[in-house]
């Protein structure tokens, strides 16, 4: 098992970076904050398929957290994250410092408007502004081929697509479905947070969507459906439930009926727990019928 090389500034990375390009190696990038679980661990594996060099990042970024928000307590553990990345086949690892992302006097902020409007952006103002300027600047710094994202957080993956389209930032952009326990749970570094009651309830979100995404794809209409999902996890012990809605899966805009690709999308919370998940939803029976 090769120790990944570790880099901890933009020059060093860019360095790296060249170096590949000299081999004529395609070049992955996985960006994270660390706590990394066998979901980050899927997308460095997603990566290797894609490109010769896998790099990944950790950096828990400041921007995207709110005044009331985790970013003192997020789980924090570079070595075990390091030793992990090293057995998952990474090549190099990005950890750069506050003052590295943002230099005294930085000033800049990238927003995207649309996909970032509504479901965690209702609840979470700033949020994506911070991940799109985050995200943006690591594309840059690193300029790979191509950088993978978790479909978990798919508001999240919306707006890194639309930025860097819209941009022209020249990386694909490739998101990977999400990992899930045994019982459904969508693997979260925040999950760490739950108590075992806590977490003995948690996959019944994901079971709630997925019942009704089984009802959408045969062709019934959501509104009912959606009240109904919202009601059964407030009985299930979530509280509040900050949304279930369903999204037309590119533009997130409100569907009413399976009758083009989409995605059902919540988030509620759990004692003191935020969790979020999303199921895909095909375009339904209704839709073929025409």
């Amino acid at each position: 098992m090769t120790k990944p090389a570790t880099l901890a500034t933009v020059e060093a990375l860019r360095a790296f970076v060249r170096d590949c390009r000299a081999a004529g190696d395609k070049v992955a990038l996985v960006p994270t904050m660390g706590a990394l679980h066998a979901g980050h661990l899927a997308l460095v594996e997603a990566a290797r398929r894609r490109a010769e060099r896998v790099i990944a990042t950790i950096f828990v970024n400041p921007t995207q957290f709110g005044p009331n928000e985790d970013f003192t307590r997020y789980p924090r553990d570079t070595d075990s994250d390091l030793a992990k990345l090293a057995a998952a086949g990474a090549d190099a690892v990005f950890l750069p410092a506050v003052e590295v992302m943002y230099p005294p006097g930085f000033a800049t902020t990238v927003t995207v408007s649309g996909v970032s409007e509504g479901l965690c952006g209702a609840f979470r103002p700033g949020h994506f502004a911070g991940v799109a300027t985050v995200v943006c600047k690591l594309l840059l710094q690193a300029l790979p081929d191509v950088a993978l994202f978790g479909e978990k957080d798919f508001q999240q993956l919306k707006v890194i697509e639309r930025m860097a389209r819209d941009l022209d930032i020249p990386v694909a952009i490739v998101g990977v479905p999400t990992v899930r326990e045994a019982d459904g749970l969508a693997l979260s570094s925040r999950n760490a947070y739950l108590n075992p009651a806590e977490r003995a309830l948690a996959p019944r979100l994901n079971q709630v969507l997925r019942e009704i995404a089984e009802k959408l794809e045969a062709g019934a209409e959501a509104a009912p459906l959606l009240a109904a999902g919202g009601a059964a996890l407030e009985a299930a012990g979530f509280a509040p439930v900050q949304y279930l809605e369903f999204r037309d899966a590119e533009s997130l805009q409100p569907l009413m009926r399976a009758e083009r690709p989409g995605r059902l999308l919540a988030a509620a919370y759990l004692g003191r727990t935020r969790l979020i998940d999303n199921v895909p939803v095909a375009a339904g029976a209704a839709d073929a019928r025409g």
